[in-house]
């Protein structure tokens, strides 16, 4: 698992954390969206996985809370590697009772940077963070395939 999630790392740092994520909606048709997403381990339960940063009220996080699970897509060229498992959640609308509230800025600016990310001014991302009801979203590394 660990070699196949070093291949994960490597295609989201080549290509800028870009990913595709899926999930199922209640009628089983796949909803599917473009995120920034890289490896980061659960802060709950310690798994190794894929993290990403999703606005509050998105439709996405609805159909997670229902399926609870998802599958991640990073890509280069032809090379590619899928992550499926469960979806944690940890934010404002979506409280871990095993996860001090007073870390989501730091949380999410961890899973930010995972994710490639790089920002100037750190008080106005969590700002913005909060005023967007910012969620971190885990996906338990399970099960990873790819063509390599």
């Amino acid at each position: 698992m660990a070699a196949d999630l070093e291949l994960v790392r490597t295609l989201s740092s080549r290509e800028n954390g870009l990913a595709t994520v899926a999930t199922v909606r209640a009628d089983g048709t796949v909803h599917s969206s473009v995120v920034n997403a890289g490896v980061i381990e659960d802060p709950v339960t310690k798994a190794p996985g894929i993290g990403f940063v999703a606005v509050g009220g998105a439709k996405k996080l609805d159909l997670f809370r229902q399926a609870g699970h998802a599958t991640i897509t990073f890509r280069r060229g032809w090379e590619w590697a899928a992550v499926q498992g469960r979806v944690h959640l940890v934010g404002p609308d979506d409280p871990d009772p095993d996860f001090d509230p007073a870390g989501l800025p730091k949380l999410l600016r961890d899973v930010f940077v995972a994710a490639t990310g790089t920002h100037d001014d750190w008080e106005e991302y969590d700002r913005v963070m909060a005023a967007e009801r910012r969620v971190a979203v885990f996906i338990t590394a399970n099960r990873v395939s790819g063509n390599r």
